[in-house]
């Protein structure tokens, strides 16, 4: 039986060195295979196939574990596993996403991974990408996808406008949605109002929702002001689509741009596959990828999103080996390309980068922004700072706050989350 998490067993599990108490609920027989579970967070539809092959795959080649495949949807991963470990056990592996590892980390449900066979190419992967799944000097989760948000733009749209070159200031692309607006008819950008999407707007001026470092809140500061104008001046404008404040307006969006009726927007590469599934991308050359333009700063930046693969602190001996085993395989080079030429998405290790892997144009594009991507903070909380942010931005963008108020009412909301940072 895998135990939950009471104090003593999380310190033997955490060092590995519990032993398994078999039982029922373990799915494993005293002489038989050890059956691990694994909760996959990601679209059960464009992505779930690929790692169920995988899971076969690697069955095959480990007679002595089998694994139990549960794909959980993405919204709400977060809060059944917060529920399970914190009561009578969770799944073994979980695909947590990057801002979740430390949360999980700090309350001792994720087993530290330093030395061990899950991390044994620890030096293949990207160091930001290591950074990001560490909480206090230990690593919590190995780097199985990641992403970033890029500038995507119909290349055929600002050709026939005579654009060139894709946008690289705010300013920059209100000028070329206008002249796309006049020489095509077609709106030239629509923006998202949530919070993940205008934080690309904060590091363009140098600054965050909060200064982790420093214990400060930082949304309601004269940068962040500054920059959420520059995101506000942008639903405003010839070329430049209103606000969509409707529940979904994410899919609209992405209707829009997927079918030519929106030169650009930003995005992230987890809608690669669907981008080529729309008429104006059926020749997948015609897809735009640029860094996300920059701010007054003169430097542009994007937060890094992602997932990792963690192992569960409250499984016994035999299941946390199984586990890091499992995870060793799922994220090794040969598996990342596996899954980068099946599900489009980007690879967390340089050597899983192949030939094969960059000749889809779409993965080549955003491999290439990477490089300005900012990575997340060493802060637990750092995730749930966005749904202040989604609330008040909404408001603002649809007329019913000003700037200054809704910016007010998130540093109010944000403080709760954060008791021990400063305004």
């Amino acid at each position: 039986m895998r135990r939950g998490i009471a104090a003593t067993a999380l310190v033997a599990s955490i060092a590995l060195t519990a032993t398994a108490c078999g039982g029922s609920d373990s799915g494993d027989s005293a002489d038989g295979p050890v059956t691990i579970t694994w909760w996959d967070t990601s679209n059960a539809t464009n992505e779930a196939p690929t790692y169920k092959a995988l899971v076969k795959e690697f069955e095959a080649a480990n007679k002595d574990i089998k694994v139990k495949y549960v794909n959980v949807p993405f919204d709400q991963a977060q809060n059944k596993f917060d529920t399970a470990a914190g009561a009578s056990g969770a799944p073994d592996v979980l695909r947590s996403e990057v801002g979740w590892t430390p949360a999980f980390a700090k309350k001792g449900f994720f087993a530290p991974l330093d030395g061990t066979e899950a991390l044994a190419d620890q030096d293949k992967f990207q160091d930001s990408l290591i950074k990001q799944a560490q909480y206090e000097g230990k690593t919590y989760g190995v780097p199985f996808v990641t992403d970033t948000l890029a500038l995507v733009y119909n290349k055929e749209l600002f050709e026939k406008a005579g654009i060139t070159e894709a946008p690289k200031t705010w300013d920059d692309l209100k000028k070329a949605a206008a002249t796309i607006k006049d020489k095509t008819g077609v709106d030239g950008y629509w923006g998202s109002t949530q919070g993940y999407y205008a934080q690309t707007f904060l590091h363009g001026e140098g600054t965050d929702t909060v200064d982790a470092a420093g214990k400060k809140i930082t949304v309601n500061s004269a940068e962040a002001k500054k920059a959420y104008g520059t995101w506000l001046d942008l639903f405003d404008g010839k070329g430049l689509h209103k606000a969509d404040t409707t529940a979904d307006a994410y899919a609209h969006i992405q209707d829009a741009f997927v079918n030519g009726k929106v030169a650009a927007i930003i995005q992230g590469p987890w809608e690669i596959t669907n981008f080529y599934k729309g008429s104006a991308f059926k020749d997948k050359a015609n897809l735009g990828i640029a860094t996300v333009p920059a701010g007054s700063t003169g430097k542009a930046g994007a937060p890094t999103g992602g997932h990792n693969l963690s192992v569960y602190a409250g499984s016994d001996k035999a299941h946390q080996e199984a586990s890091l085993k499992f995870v060793n395989f799922m994220t090794s080079a040969k598996s990342q390309e596996t899954i980068a030429l099946k599900n489009s998405t980007l690879p967390t290790r340089d050597d899983a980068y192949t030939a094969e892997v960059k000749a889809d144009p779409g993965i080549a594009g955003y491999q290439t922004v990477l490089a300005a991507a900012q990575p997340r903070p060493e802060l637990p909380e750092y995730s749930s700072l966005w749904g202040p942010l989604d609330t008040e931005l909404l408001a603002i963008a649809g007329g019913k706050e000003s700037l200054d108020k809704g910016l007010s009412n998130a540093e109010t909301a944000i403080a709760k989350l954060v008791p021990d940072f400063s305004k």
